[in-house]
């Protein structure tokens, strides 16, 4: 039996498997009740089947670890490097984005999926050609540089790392919401699992769970959706059909912008917004005044034995206060900000490039647009993706792994505007409207579980639930679908099972890109050449586990929105290999000088651009930028690539003609 009638057999079977698992647990739920219990199993089992393959995938052999023995078939890279794709962001954040605004969400969708075009014509087919181990790997020979490498290097470790900070943070969400412990405990969860998936077995073992991994998180979203179309009355595939519910949204957008109980909330919104704006140009005797005040009443609760709660409440608070007048107007700017936001009338959900003048407008269009760009530049960039390819067993199966990808991707993305309509209709219909004494249990879970991602105003001062109101960030409404819905508890299972699944595959991947920068190029090219291939894999595997670890605890300072993050990660990707990658293949006069001169100044310009531009960094360094044409921190990678491309062309043009075995290399990459 050959390799792929074997491994479609094996999948086969573990899919029907995991549904014989889900049907279960729905029947001893309805027997039984829904309990905590769920969340343990649906949390707990896959990790000990992702456990099983990465111990049954266990490897020492060089070529095994690092890139699979280059024996993976088309279809089953496709589904792999899918689900290295499919990252907490897109399972957990990007339903929610489209729901919290709309249009713009679209962006995400199509710069990913069009990144995967840019892949498949300009880069997977070349570096397969190549046969390298790592992106800085395929750098260093096309350039024959260490230094090149070395940045390249740096540059890979640097983007993958914000990527997977981004993962782990969001498994530390999951098991806080579905298990109950603390968010760091959370995260200590999480690493046990990643680490069970690539330590022993590297791109072999991630491979094979990666697929795993595919299965479930597809399922976990699709099933879901379906259920709650056919609730909604649009049958089982509203993929083809949810075209009727945004009739009936347009309809409650009207009621939700024109209610004058709506519009008393977001008046009130703005009369906090002033209050804040009061209090930054009274900057900095207000901060003096203010942080006083909270030490005056926590020095007055500790005197008087004061109840605990409140003793720990004004702790936190002070704690919480920015450290300085300067940090308080970063921080305050924030808060006005954010108030104004949600004073602003409710834009519906299809009206792209909302704006109240035509210069707003056009600052909108501009973030658009150059999202989708730095989401499609990053995606053929990033270091962890295109390595994928180097799996495959030929350039034309790569060809192919890239199809299947873009297949297995789709199958995701086309679900996700349909669940972000469906869910705002259920909230729309069945929270808002309703008293503040009768929401639904799923409000008070997760508030309690993390009240940072969700709560509701009581602004509106008549006891009754308003949409202006309501207080949801992105990242919980994917994970809180079913609960929203009425679904059975044993579907909220399922989806944190899916959420998990596609953390710890893109975890994985992540963070074998950055062990295997470190212990290929760094250790071996320019450390300690001499090394044998049973040392390097040894080096490998104690590098990533430490890496996990620095990782864990970066992600449990809890320091950025997850969407922002990995959008961060694209743009640092765009601008350090995009230019030097594409010219390298497609332009023989490209030097190593320009080489070192397009990275250095891309991931220079988007880093800059990033810490001077985004809030926490601003607070944290106290350091603020401006925003070049109104662009937001995201889409760093705007400026960065541009700036890549004109330093490397203009140091190669100045540097001499790179020689004929760099030109012989070119051609070699270029052509069968």
């Amino acid at each position: 039996m050959t390799l792929v009638n074997r491994l479609v057999r094996a999948y086969v079977l573990y899919t029907l498997g995991f549904f014989l698992f889900i049907y279960t647990m729905w029947r001893v739920e309805r027997a039984t009740g829904p309990g905590v219990w769920v969340g343990y199993v649906f949390l707990f089992v896959p990790i000990a089947v992702y456990a099983v393959i990465g111990l049954l995938s266990r490897t020492s052999d060089l070529v095994e670890y690092y890139v699979a023995g280059r024996r993976v078939p088309a279809a089953f890279n496709g589904m792999a490097t899918a689900a290295d794709w499919l990252s907490a962001a897109s399972f957990i954040g990007l339903a929610g984005s489209l729901y919290a605004t709309g249009y713009d969400g679209l962006a995400y969708l199509m710069g990913w999926t069009g990144g995967y075009c840019l892949v498949a014509f300009l880069l997977a087919p070349y570096v397969r050609k190549l046969a390298r181990y790592t992106i800085p790997d395929f750098l260093g020979t096309r350039y024959s540089s260490n230094v090149v490498r070395g940045i390249a290097a740096a540059a890979a470790i640097l983007c993958s790392f914000v990527y997977l900070v981004a993962q782990i943070q969001g498994v530390g969400i999951i098991a806080t919401r579905f298990i109950g412990v603390d968010f760091a405990i959370g995260i200590a969860c999480g690493l046990a699992g990643i680490l069970v998936c690539s330590f022993l077995g590297g791109m072999r073992a991630v491979t094979w769970t990666q697929v795993a991994q595919y299965v479930i998180l597809i399922s976990a979203f699709l099933i879901p959706v379906s259920m709650i179309a056919h609730k909604d009355g649009l049958g089982w595939v509203p993929q083809l059909t949810y075209g009727r519910l945004m009739a009936r949204m347009e309809k409650l957008d009207a009621v939700v912008r024109d209610s004058p109980q709506e519009q008393r909330v977001r008046v009130s919104y703005r009369e906090r917004a002033a209050h804040i704006d009061a209090q930054i140009a009274a900057l900095p005797a207000s901060y003096i005044e203010q942080k006083t005040h909270l030490m005056r009443e926590l020095d007055d609760l500790r005197r008087h034995d004061g109840p605990l709660r409140d003793i720990h409440e004004r702790e936190a608070e002070l704690s919480a206060f920015p450290r300085d007048a300067a940090a308080a107007r970063v921080v305050w700017t924030q808060a006005r900000d954010d108030l104004l936001a949600r004073a602003t009338d409710p834009v519906p959900m299809y009206e792209p490039f909302p704006a109240s003048n035509d210069a707003e407008r056009m600052t909108h269009e501009r973030n658009f647009l150059s999202l989708l760009l730095c989401l499609s530049l990053g995606t053929a960039s990033l270091p962890h993706i295109l390595t994928r390819y180097n799996t495959t067993t030929s350039v034309s199966s790569a060809r192919r792994s890239v199809a299947w990808t873009l297949f297995f991707v789709a199958l995701f993305y086309v679900t996700v505007p349909v669940l972000a309509v469906l869910i705002k209709y259920e909230v729309m219909t069945h929270l808002v409207g309703h008293s503040m004494n009768d929401w639904p249990a799923w409000v008070t879970q997760w508030h309690r579980a993390e009240p940072g991602l969700i709560g509701i105003d009581s602004s509106s001062g008549d006891g009754i639930i308003r949409w202006s109101a309501i207080r949801m960030q992105p990242d919980v409404v994917v994970l809180a679908a079913p609960e929203i819905a009425g679904l059975p508890y044993v579907i909220s299972g399922l989806v944190a099972s899916g959420a998990l699944a596609a953390a710890l595959s893109t975890a994985d991947g992540l963070l074998l890109t950055i062990a295997n920068a470190l212990s290929h190029d760094i250790y071996y090219h320019m450390i300690d050449p001499a090394a044998s291939s049973q040392r390097r894999v040894t080096i490998s595997k104690i590098l990533l586990l430490g890496v996990a670890l620095f990782a864990s605890y970066v992600a449990s300072l809890n320091t950025g929105n997850i969407l922002f993050l990995v959008g961060a990660a694209f743009s640092l990707a765009a601008s350090s290999f995009f230019p030097v990658l594409v010219l390298g293949v497609f332009w023989k006069r490209t030097t190593r000088h320009g080489a070192v001169a397009g990275m250095v100044a891309g991931l220079g310009v988007c880093v800059y651009y990033i810490v001077s531009t985004y809030p926490y960094f601003r607070e944290l360094t106290g350091f603020v930028g401006p925003q070049w044409f109104g662009i937001e921190p995201i889409s760093s990678g705007v400026f960065g690539v541009p700036a890549g491309f004109v330093a490397t062309i203009v140091v190669s043009l100045l540097d001499r003609v790179p020689d004929a075995y760099t030109k012989a290399l070119v051609d070699y990459i270029r052509h069968p």
